[in-house]
């Protein structure tokens, strides 16, 4: 271990992964290291034996839930948007090699205390019964905007400069309804709060078009894909890529002290006796506690359960987003399922997580509007865990700390972390710019 290294990556979680594979397809030589004697860090994927050990202690599974070596169960589920930054990531790192992905059904949005299919074109507008007769016409007409928007054609931006124009007045142009602009903007630019509404209304219409683009490209019922088995296969996928760069992986390194100079820069990584020396340092929250703020905590609840959840058409694999105007909440609220379809669970068995940012110590209490659209479940989990940011000066001390997961119940938020510490780390702008045809995904 007494060698230099370009970077040390601390953690296996995704976040890690990913990046300790662009640096080292960067030519970068990187150490990765990970206390735990498994991968994935917090966004670790577990069985069923595991589960009950994490949440019950030493009660046993009941045997009806079936073998404990078919349940993946991913800590930090999320779903990828099939023409997303993180599967251009996956291709551009080649990764793709490694997963194989399957579309997801279905993609919901809740409303007035009901569920509904999320329409996301011009023709899905029409036929949806979340709007009536003269809102589905002007929401029609707000998606051939969106659709026909290019940013570098000026004759498609019909005389509004996105950049300048806020997403709000963009709206108002269109007079879409409260309850319209509520799903478009949480369910289809999967923005968290209304915050959105006036920042410059490019990104929105971005990210509408991504969804819409994303939903066209397998015709399934989502925009998402998930990979086969669960998220626990992309930490793996990741290392075997660094490996092939020359990155070394080591599990089950206690300790891990990173170690700094004189003037507070770290200079290398110790475990059991023996320090690796290196100019920067990659890691999760958990490794420099003392460089990170607390910002927040995530409530969430993690089901087994018989059936799909209801009103989903019977989805194997599912999103449905609760906006926070729907619940009178600061924060909006995620369902995510998935099932034996993706091989996350034994045949007849269905996982399934609310997931939200909590706004009290009760998820019990704070969940159930989450809880009550999944109708029985076999067993239920309750878990908070807080959620860090990093509050140091990496120009100074070298190290580079990711955010911890937010509730978010797909990646776009995760990627966006990725990038920019990318950037950070490297001084250059990751090109994303890649052939998406390179990542299929199997129908059902």
């Amino acid at each position: 271990m007494d060698e230099e290294y370009d970077v040390i990556v601390l953690g296996t979680g995704l976040k890690e992964c990913i990046l300790s594979g662009l640096l080292s397809v960067d030519g970068l030589k990187v150490l990765h290291m990970d206390r735990n004697d498994y991968y994935g860090g917090a966004s670790t994927s577990l069985n069923l034996t595991q589960l009950w050990k994490r949440f019950r202690g030493d009660e046993k599974p009941p045997e009806e839930l079936g073998s404990s070596r078919e349940y993946n169960v991913d800590m930090i589920p999320k779903f990828m948007m099939a023409n997303g930054a993180l599967v251009r990531v996956l291709i551009h790192t080649d990764v793709t090699k490694y997963l194989n992905f399957k579309a997801v059904d279905g993609s919901f949005v809740y409303n007035k205390g009901k569920i509904y299919k999320v329409p996301a074109t011009d023709v899905e507008a029409l036929k949806s019964p979340l709007m009536g007769l003269f809102e589905k016409r002007r929401a029609r007409k707000f998606f051939i905007y969106v659709q026909d928007y290019e940013a570098n054609d000026p004759k498609s931006h019909e005389g509004l400069d996105l950049n300048q124009v806020a997403a709000r007045q963009l709206i108002s142009k269109y007079g879409l309804e409260d309850d319209t602009v509520d799903f478009i903007g949480h369910a289809l630019a999967l923005h968290r709060d209304d915050s959105y509404l006036d920042q410059p209304a490019k990104d929105f219409v971005e990210r509408v078009k991504v969804y819409a683009e994303s939903l066209a490209r397998f015709q399934g019922g989502s925009p998402y894909i998930y990979p086969l088995y669960g998220l626990g296969e992309l930490p793996q996928a990741f290392a075997r890529l660094s490996a092939v760069y020359g990155g070394t992986y080591m599990l089950n390194k206690p300790e891990c002290k990173v170690e700094f100079d004189e003037n507070g820069k770290a200079m290398g990584v110790t475990s059991e006796g023996e320090t690796a020396k290196c100019k920067k340092v990659v890691c999760d929250p958990s490794y420099l506690s003392d460089k990170v703020q607390k910002v927040g905590k995530v409530a969430r609840a993690i089901c087994i359960m018989s059936h799909p959840i209801p009103n989903t058409n019977d989805s194997h694999s599912a999103q449905v987003i609760l906006p926070q105007k729907q619940l009178n909440r600061k924060s909006d609220m995620y369902l995510f399922c998935c099932s034996y379809a993706h091989n996350v669970a034994p045949k007849g068995k269905y996982i399934a997580f609310v997931t939200t940012e909590a706004e009290t110590d009760q998820p019990e209490e704070e969940l159930k509007p989450g809880i009550d659209l999944l109708k029985p479940v076999d067993e239920i989990f309750y878990d908070m865990y807080d959620r860090f940011e990093p509050c140091n000066d990496h120009e100074a001390d070298g190290c580079f700390i990711s955010t911890s997961y937010d509730a978010t119940t797909h990646f776009e938020t995760t990627v966006k972390d990725v990038v920019e510490m990318y950037s950070k780390i490297t001084g250059k702008v990751l090109d994303l710019s890649v052939d998406l045809s390179a990542a299929s995904a199997a129908e059902e």
